[in-house]
């Protein structure tokens, strides 16, 4: 199955998505690049097999919920909390635009890596960063392979 062309993923939503949020950055710009080639392929806009997850950033509504209710509305965090909802459209549920906002679902997954206390690998470590991808987004419970995924986060680099 083809999907989104990796380069025009990073370049025309994820590295100018970042930059609005003020959370950009080349490492961020590839962990995020390689994160939805590794949760949905580039493809996918609802989870296989009919789970929760969605958007090409595969998020889950609990997660999606969970930074509304418990990160963004933290005072040190207004200015994110405001960029975020000027990427947000009125005729839809938040939780639904992870599916068709790709500017609004880049930045939700790029809140679940920044709330976590670890610093980003360096932008051009493939290893570091799925490494971070399984420890921070899909958690050590889900079924992400930080050694296999390494590729994806190389072509992310690379794009």
């Amino acid at each position: 199955m083809t999907g989104i062309d990796p380069a025009q993923l990073k370049w025309r939503v994820v590295a100018p998505t970042l930059a609005a949020l003020g959370l950009g950055g080349d490492a961020a710009v590839n962990l995020l690049t390689g994160t939805a080639l590794v949760e949905s392929g580039g493809v996918w806009l609802a989870q296989l097999g009919g789970g929760p997850a969605l958007g090409l950033w595969q998020m889950e509504p609990a997660t999606h919920d969970d930074i509304w209710r418990t990160f963004l509305p933290d005072d040190r965090f207004a200015e994110i909390e405001t960029r975020v909802r000027r990427m947000t459209c009125s005729d839809l549920p938040r939780v639904q635009q992870l599916v068709g906002n790709l500017r609004y679902a880049c930045a939700m997954a790029r809140l679940k890596y920044y709330r976590a206390p670890d610093a980003l690998p360096a932008a051009n470590d493939a290893a570091g960063l799925s490494v971070m991808h399984k420890r921070v987004y899909n958690t050590m419970r889900g079924a992400a392979d930080p050694t296999t995924n390494i590729a994806a986060f190389a072509a992310a680099i690379n794009a």
